[in-house]
């Protein structure tokens, strides 16, 4: 059971960033050769959507 929890853990600490941060290089290669199109857009919203770049702050007072 705690070795599902770290396998879990593991993808979603590693395999998602390296996804997201994967889907917005390409994003950025195919715009610069072929211009925007909707796939570039399609790329860079399901890479926002899986890491945003920018974090929210949170203020406390």
């Amino acid at each position: 059971m705690i070795q599902k929890r770290i396998a879990q853990w593991a993808l979603m600490a590693v395999a998602v960033p390296l996804a997201a941060a994967g889907a917005r290089r390409l994003s950025h290669t195919l715009e610069a050769r072929r211009g925007p199109s909707g796939v570039t857009r399609l790329l860079t919203k399901g890479a926002d959507l899986l890491r945003p770049r920018k974090a929210k702050r949170r203020r406390f007072w």
